[in-house]
């Protein structure tokens, strides 16, 4: 993990492939970092625990946090812009499922 040079280091890098930083407090637009050696200016407000695009993330690109893939942009998303369900598709694929038993479940 690594915090964004920042003041007061608002934005975290949870790891050094992820296409997104993590806001650790409010951050309201206008708000500038450097990220990769180039400055990305927060488009919109993001709350604790938000993300905001690292880069530029083109329509159908993974976005990528903590290293692994947790969707797909569904439009371009530019670098600084929040990234959420309005512009990203979850990915997620069920790897179980459930069966119901006769009698019920004791669950």
């Amino acid at each position: 993990m690594n915090m964004m040079n920042t003041p007061a280091h608002k934005l975290l890098l949870l790891a050094e492939n992820d296409n997104v930083l993590v806001a650790l407090c409010p951050i309201s637009p206008g708000f500038q970092t450097v990220s990769d050696g180039s400055e990305i200016d927060v488009a919109d407000t993001v709350t604790l625990g938000q993300k905001i695009a690292r880069r530029a993330i083109a329509k159908g690109d993974k976005v990528l946090k903590y290293g692994v893939s947790i969707g797909s942009a569904s439009g371009d998303i530019r670098a600084g812009q929040h990234v959420h369900v309005h512009n990203m598709q979850s990915d997620y694929t069920p790897t179980h499922s459930l069966k119901e038993t006769e009698g019920g479940s004791d669950v």
